[in-house]
């Protein structure tokens, strides 16, 4: 795991570029402490940087940035390529031969062969010895690995052989092509924009920030969709211009001072891979084998995924929390491992937020090596500070906060740990893939003009209103209607009501904020990139056909969309920086994407039976863990925020919520905020709304 920074530098610079690149890449040392590198072109402008967290060849071999054999390339990495020996063997295989260089990269050809004709390729001649067949590795990186597969296969060839998680920028010496590119899931992050006319990219935002150009103006259309979703979806960033690079796509900038910005600003990542064509191709030709097949076929492909993320030449570890899908990567950690496993987890007081208990009977019966650590409330506020630089952007899950403890914690003894992340968006594990199909069967008979008008009328009724009448008239109610925080809860319904199409539902199911532009001033203002935000959750191109076809049941629409925006953006955005904060290496073997092509084959009904999720999951659990041990509520990965913030948070809040402050800054409409901060106090649960506000101040405050 590392961080990778660089940019393109188009006009005239009166800096070193080395210095400027240099300086980008210090901020991310938290990301690569062991080593680091930095390389420059001053001809064609472009300067790229790296920080290595050493897991594989820990030699200098595996040194970045590193160059291609043949000359052509240069590149810098961040991620793990787990198949890259077989990558190897393949080359190799082919029988492909490259000329002669220095450990540089640098041809020692005469200079009259150029960069294209120092690649020279043999197929099935016999005069080529099987010596000169082989390849001379320097090492064993995957770094190494991918130069010889883009120097062969070319871009999208290499991509798609690729199993793993990878940020990857990688320039083309002859073609002046500067390439980034996204794991298929997105598990590693990458920001890209420009400034003025330089091209600029790195691991996190705090990279860019670090160029003197960089201006940083808020974008308030992405600040909107925090308040709808805590978290800023993809392509948008906090920033204008500042973009993060879709999952599963490529990008290509072709310029350089020797030549005008041939893309100019409108290139558009390219997909290699696409997670809805994936789902409409596997549903279109579902698995058809019977349950126990599936189960074997699950424990097989999961299993190998696993194996090969358990190569690492340092320690490793899993997060165990003990729901289901931790639980599932350890005990097939445990088995395909001759020795005790190490495995992690942290327990609160309160008992509605601690699993850490459930998590050690599982440690115990799987005979890992399992350490615990119980933390007091103070350590948990104690992290609160730290989230501003941590996340880069304001980001508003709160379940950063005991992520980030459950890595710190872990990387007192280990340096990669995988965990059981993908497998609620795979296999059906959130409530709104279970409930969906009730919603709508139960609501879309009704006429929509009907159901706007009820919903309308539910809304005109103020949540506190609502929240009165329960109090004066609520134990008159049938029990079925006895409700907590009624206002809350009948103005989501209404919001349900209102839904046009599943698309449309889902946004609504999981909105914080259903109104976020009537909360942040000038929230039209946005990026010119995908829809606009707050309308549309998916971009323009990215709407798959199956929303107007109906080639998905409604389950798995909701599933879909969990997996192009809640995963990448709130839950591996969420672990990747917990994890680099503190120098950790995480994989997610869930995410192994033949294992997420597999999971998209499976008929519903292996995922959700009798009303419950991860059906397919849960069974192939109890082959290793007894099923009285598992069968419990899902309990999530949070904490009692919302007492906090009317306890020891409350001062922090006041200062940050302060009326005058919010008119002063002019993000926020104060008056709207400064209510449901007033309703929070007065014991209304408003902790969900008010986190992605607080996150944001906590966030300006630090710039």
């Amino acid at each position: 795991m590392c961080g990778i920074t660089g940019f393109i530098e188009s006009g005239s610079c009166n800096q070193s570029l080395e210095k400027i690149v240099r300086a980008m890449s210090d901020v991310l040392l938290h990301r690569g402490p062991d080593d680091g590198g930095a390389w420059v072109d001053e001809s064609s402008g472009i300067a790229v940087a790296h920080r290595r967290l050493s897991i594989l060849d820990l030699s200098p071999a595996g040194h970045q940035p590193m160059h291609s054999v043949c000359g052509r390339y240069v590149i810098v990495f961040n991620g793990e390529i787990y198949n890259h020996l077989e990558i190897r063997q393949q080359l190799e295989k082919e029988n492909l031969q490259f000329a002669v260089c220095s450990p540089l990269g640098e041809s020692l050809l005469p200079d009259d062969n150029s960069p294209s004709r120092q690649l020279a390729v043999s197929r099935d001649q016999s005069s080529i010895t099987s010596s000169q067949s082989q390849f001379n590795w320097r090492g064993h990186s995957d770094t190494e690995t991918l130069l010889a597969a883009f120097s062969a296969w070319g871009i999208e060839k290499t991509l798609k052989a690729c199993v793993g998680m990878f940020a990857i920028a990688l320039w083309d010496r002859e073609e002046q092509m500067l390439t980034l590119a996204r794991d298929h899931m997105g598990e590693k992050p990458l920001y890209y924009g420009w400034l003025a006319d330089t091209f600029i990219f790195g691991s996190e935002l705090k990279a860019l920030k670090a160029h003197p150009d960089f201006i940083g103006d808020v974008d308030r259309g992405a600040l909107t969709l925090l308040l709808r979703y805590n978290y800023i979806p993809t392509p948008y960033s906090i920033y204008q211009g500042i973009h993060k690079l879709p999952s599963g796509t490529f990008l290509q900038i072709q310029c350089g001072r020797d030549k005008l910005p041939i893309t100019n600003h409108q290139s558009q990542p390219i997909p290699y891979w696409s997670l809805a064509e994936v789902a409409e191709r596997g549903q279109a030709e579902p698995f058809a084998g019977n349950d126990d097949e599936a189960i074997d076929l699950l424990e097989s492909t999961l299993g190998d995924a696993i194996k090969g993320q358990q190569l690492a030449d340092v320690p490793l570890g899993a997060f165990l929390s003990g729901g289901i899908d931790s639980s599932v990567v350890a005990a097939l950690m445990q088995e395909h491992s001759d020795r005790p496993i190490k495995t992690f987890t942290i327990g609160f007081d309160e008992s509605d937020y601690n699993e850490a208990v459930h998590a050690k009977s599982v440690a115990k019966h799987l005979g890992t090596e399992h350490t615990e650590l119980y933390l007091s409330p103070q350590d948990a506020l104690d992290v609160i500070p730290q989230l501003p630089s941590l996340y880069d952007e304001p980001f508003a899950d709160s379940s950063q906060i005991p992520t980030f403890l459950v890595a710190q914690m872990a990387r007192q003894d280990v340096t990669v740990a995988l965990s059981g992340d993908g497998g609620d968006e795979l296999f059906g594990g959130y409530n709104r893939h279970t409930w969906s199909r009730t919603i709508r069967q139960k609501t879309g008979w009704v006429p929509t003009s009907v159901r706007q008008g009820i919903g309308s009328a539910m809304c005109s009724i103020s949540p506190s209103a609502w929240d009165a009448f329960n109090s004066r008239c609520g134990s008159y109610l049938p029990s079925r209607f006895q409700t907590v925080q009624m206002g809350e809860k009948v103005h989501k319904l209404a919001g349900l009501l209102n839904a046009k199409d599943e698309s449309d539902l889902y946004k609504r199911l999981v909105s914080q904020w259903f109104d976020p532009a009537s909360v942040v001033i000038g929230a039209g203002q946005q990026s010119p990139v995908g829809s606009p935000p707050g309308e549309s959750l998916l971009p323009d191109d990215n709407s798959p056909s199956w929303q107007n076809e109906g080639l998905l049941e409604i389950e798995h629409q909701m599933m879909l969309m969990d997996g192009l925006t809640y995963l990448p953006d709130d839950i591996l955005c969420k672990v990747d920086r917990a994890a680099m904060g503190v120098s950790l290496e995480t994989r997610v073997p869930m995410l192994d994407h033949r294992v997420v092509e597999l999971a998209w084959a499976l008929p519903l009904h292996m995922k959700i039976r009798n009303g419950q999720g991860k059906w397919l999951l849960r069974q192939l659990l109890y082959k290793h863990v007894p099923q009285l041990m598992m069968d419990r509520p899902k309990q999530g990965f949070g904490l009692p925020v919302d007492v906090w913030l009317r306890g020891p948070l409350r001062d922090w809040a006041e200062a940050l919520l302060d009326e005058s402050r919010l008119e002063q800054e002019g993000f926020f409409n104060a008056a709207v905020v400064r209510q449901v901060w007033q309703q929070h106090l007065s014991g209304e649960n408003r902790q969900f709304k008010l986190w992605g506000v607080l996150m944001f101040q906590a966030w300006l405050e630090e710039q």
